[in-house]
């Protein structure tokens, strides 16, 4: 299988985003647990227009980031690995299983508890991580492997992207809510309708739908799922002429480049205290802990197993069902959106974000190890690779 020229530079641009992404939760940890680390962390809550910095990041430009999560997965529906229907059901039944075990785990140890609020942290996979630490291995990977776990983790993440606006959203203003719904039917009418194909009126479409889904109480990052739909993807003729496109290329770099480096330095400033073991050893860190590195691999390899067993799909030729493992290990490494839903679950919990961002760190570390050394192990490197 030959990768694509478009799929190369996305794989190679993820890989970049995730070595700037550890340099700067390095970063963020040493500040905050430094001498300084009361002005570091105070800084991300200075109020700037009526919210706070980490405000502003989390729920500004993370939506911006959502929206080029859902401008890849419709290309990927048109046009990628998601087109052909039964292709893209081995990734979906594998993200299904990667959502669902992990939740379950965490759900089974805090069941009941206020804690059980954290069953949506161990269901996420951080895309760009996870590809770079794929792309680590170089040619022992089969091509297959990592179309396998790009379409897996688009898939993983639009089921985060659910459980945030059905489970993670408060204090609903209808009247919000369906004047952002009205937006995005007149940006579908432009679409469908009317054929505009100039980006302008759907940004500052988007811009108002953002504002008003702020507004709303459901979290203003679905308003950047939804602008992606809204915005016509032309799956014929030059790329070039596609909106979604254009708009998907202009926003790769600056999303990880900008907007995920600020996200982790504006939220991976864990203070390590005396008790931050003891911390581990609570059922929500133990969940999230779980859930990531047992829970991921277990659940996609499960799930895709069954798949392919009943019939619904198969497992492509070039890969074996060890390496479905490997990339379920992979998964583990839940961080962006896994920290993301641990600010939503535990809003104002200070000392409970901070235990449950450092299992998703430790986890999300023993889950990329664990998946570099199984799959280092299943062939020598390839020549030219």
């Amino acid at each position: 299988m030959k990768l694509s020229t478009t799929f190369q530079h996305f794989f190679e641009s993820e890989k970049a985003s995730g070595v700037v992404l550890i340099l700067c939760t390095v970063l963020s940890l040493l500040c905050a647990n430094s001498a300084w680390g009361s002005a570091y962390l105070g800084f991300w809550h200075h109020t700037l227009f009526g919210l706070s910095i980490e405000h502003w990041i989390n729920d500004g430009l993370m939506a911006v980031f959502f929206l080029l999560i859902g401008l890849e997965l419709e290309r990927e529906l048109y046009v990628g690995e998601l087109a052909d229907f039964r292709n893209a059901l081995l990734p979906i039944f594998a993200a299904l299983g990667g959502i669902a075990i992990p939740a379950l785990i965490h759900f089974a140890l805090n069941a009941g508890t206020p804690t059980q609020a954290g069953t949506g942290i161990p269901m996420a996979t951080d895309i760009a991580f996870a590809l770079g630490a794929l792309a680590l291995l170089g040619s022992r990977i089969p091509p297959a492997l990592k179309i396998f776990l790009t379409a897996l983790a688009v898939m993983d993440d639009l089921g985060a992207i659910i459980v945030i606006a059905l489970f993670y959203s408060g204090g609903l203003s209808l009247g919000y809510l369906l004047g952002a719904l009205a937006v995005f039917g007149l940006l579908l009418v432009c679409n469908r309708v009317f054929r505009l194909m100039s980006l302008w009126p759907y940004l500052l479409g988007g811009a108002l739908m953002w504002f008003l889904m702020l507004r709303s109480g459901v979290h203003a990052t679905i308003a950047g799922v939804l602008l992606a739909f809204a915005i016509p993807f032309a799956s014929r003729g030059p790329a070039e002429a596609s909106p979604s496109h254009r708009l998907e290329h202009a926003l790769h770099k600056p999303a990880a480049f900008l907007i995920l480096p600020l996200f982790a330095l504006a939220n991976t400033g864990i203070v390590v205290g005396e008790g931050w073991l003891q911390g581990l050893s609570q059922p929500n860190s133990l969940g999230i802990l779980a859930g990531l590195v047992l829970g991921k691999p277990l659940g996609i390899a499960l799930l895709s197993f069954l798949a392919v067993a009943i019939g619904l799909c198969r497992l492509p030729a070039e890969l074996r069902w060890a390496h479905i493992v490997g990339a379920g290990c992979l998964g583990g490494i839940g961080f962006t959106m896994s920290i993301f839903i641990t600010n939503l679950a535990f809003a104002g919990q200070v000392e409970l974000i901070n235990a449950s961002k450092m299992a998703v760190l430790i986890a999300s570390v023993v889950s990329g190890g664990l998946g570099l050394l199984w799959l280092r192990s299943l062939s020598p490197a390839r020549p030219g690779g």
